[in-house]
């Protein structure tokens, strides 16, 4: 491994095993239609993709139109979303959202960030997860396994908060990668470079790893 890194540079090195580990990485979350992905998105703040994916076809059985959801009542939606962290307020934004993408958008999401970011419980996260998910646009989330994959590979800066590290991940990238790596990123953190218990042992990146070097 030390005679791979004297030849190529840290993104280089991080690219390869990122394509090792996941060479056609998948968004986790489950959808058939443009508004249950951004909406998928906005309820998986402060959870986990399998607890809303727990949810949704339940949510989107019931009410299989943006109208339906719009109109339904906000006790039954909370009554579906229960089993997230403030589901009470996500059952608001769920509505709205439903009634912004009929009165204002015809029922199709937008692919404007200004729009989007306009909608309540969506902010700049969600809107690049949709964005690079949904119409393939190159942008980079960053989440909690992203910040914390980003910091311990020194791609960031400790003291760097979301948005830089959204920008110098942009640079350290091609553009037109931007949307695999940060799916690539979000898997390693979830399933690999875990914030408790990381499976640094078996980490082809023990080299570059800043928490691997304290530990």
């Amino acid at each position: 491994m030390i005679g791979l890194m004297m030849k190529m540079s840290k993104v280089e090195i991080i690219e390869k095993y990122l394509d090792k580990l996941f060479k056609d990485p998948k968004c986790e979350l489950n959808y058939t239609k443009d508004y249950e992905l951004l909406i998928a998105i906005v309820l998986s703040a402060q959870t986990t993709d399998k607890r809303v994916n727990s949810v949704t076809p339940m949510l989107f059985d019931k009410y299989d139109n943006l109208e339906k959801l719009m109109n339904a009542d906000i006790n039954n939606i909370e009554s579906i979303l229960r089993p997230l962290g403030s589901f009470r307020k996500k059952a608001v934004y769920v509505k709205e959202i439903a009634r912004t993408l009929v009165i204002d958008y015809n029922g199709k999401v937008p692919t404007n960030r200004k729009n989007l970011e306009a909608m309540p419980g969506v902010g700049r996260k969600t809107v690049n997860v949709f964005l690079g998910e949904f119409y393939n646009i190159p942008a980079i989330a960053v989440d909690t396994h992203v910040e914390r994959v980003s910091k311990r590979l020194g791609l960031a800066k400790d003291k760097d908060d979301v948005r830089g590290i959204e920008e110098k991940l942009k640079r350290k990238f091609k553009r037109e990668d931007w949307a695999k790596r940060h799916l690539q990123l979000v898997l390693f953190g979830r399933y690999h470079c875990k914030a408790v218990s990381p499976n640094c042992d078996e980490c082809e990146l023990n080299e570059i790893c800043k928490h691997k070097k304290r530990s």
